[in-house]
């Protein structure tokens, strides 16, 4: 295998736990990698106790989603998936366009979803205008780069500081996040100067010289694309390309476009919940 692709096996387990007997539970997993020109899924597969009723489709942004129903009395819910995937750079880097091609109309309109503001990544204009600064006569590409640049250098990673429903500007005012927060702060300045962006769900091999077979404790992770004549990857949090460490789940436009595991239960309120990412290196 060329040196610039890893072989990773990702184990990803949650767990619920009820006060009592759940009569009936409706979820639906995004757990499954994609397969793309940069990442091959050799195998995945997603485990479910109790036995489900197990709906497997395409959603509309093109992530794998596993849907599935239960109506046996339960305690816990246990989802895992198992999956073995090769990973690399992206090896096909398209010819660059610059601003104007990307005001075309019919361009703007492709993309619309993707450069479009969401509740969870809209930015205000005086941090729009202070990143427009920073990038001088940068075209799309160096801009793209520019603004993640910016975003890590102004934004400390700090597990805790948010939620799930914090938004862009509410992290970007205090300065810190997760990885979630962070590529949302870069996805809404992405979109507010003009580049179609988009959310990734995904997870990461936390080891960048990583020895084979050693199984680690790997991350649920989250980055973003931008549109500059195709599709540019890039890990704002770790300020890194997007490389064999990085397994790509699904893309949509901000986070609720993309959780890992959602769904709606008939019963006694949940009494907790755990995650757990196992990440091994094959080859």
């Amino acid at each position: 295998m060329p040196s610039d692709r890893w072989r990773l096996q990702v184990v990803h387990r949650s767990s619920f736990r009820y006060g009592g007997p759940v009569r009936s539970s409706y979820n639906e997993a995004r757990m499954t990698p994609e397969n793309s020109s940069r990442q091959t899924t050799l195998r995945s597969r997603v485990e479910i106790e109790p036995t489900a009723t197990v709906h497997a489709y395409r959603d509309y942004w093109g992530s794998t989603v596993t849907a599935f129903d239960t109506h046996g009395p339960h305690t816990e819910l246990v989802v895992q998936a198992t999956s073995e995937v090769e990973a690399g750079p992206e090896p096909h880097v398209p010819d660059p366009v610059d601003w104007a091609d990307l005001a075309v109309p019919d361009l703007q309109d492709r993309f619309g979803e993707m450069l479009r503001p969401t509740p969870l990544t809209a930015m205000d204009d005086p941090v729009v205008a202070e990143v427009r600064a920073v990038l001088r006569d940068a075209d799309p590409r160096e801009a793209g780069h520019l603004v993640c640049g910016f975003v890590h250098e102004h934004m400390a990673y700090l597990t805790g500081s948010t939620n799930v429903k914090t938004n862009a500007m509410q992290a970007w005012t205090h300065r810190k996040g997760v990885c979630q927060d962070i590529s949302h702060v870069s996805v809404g300045l992405l979109r507010a100067l003009g580049l179609p962006a988009r959310y990734v769900s995904g997870y990461l091999h936390p080891e960048p010289a990583a020895a084979i077979g050693q199984t680690v404790t790997g991350e649920s992770h989250a980055w973003v694309e931008w549109w500059d004549g195709g599709w540019s990857g890039f890990d704002p949090t770790n300020s890194v390309e997007v490389g064999p460490r990085h397994v790509t789940l699904a893309r949509g436009r901000d986070y609720s476009d993309v959780p890992p595991l959602k769904g709606i239960f008939s019963g006694p309120r949940s009494e907790g919940s755990s995650v757990t990412v196992e990440v091994t290196r094959l080859a």
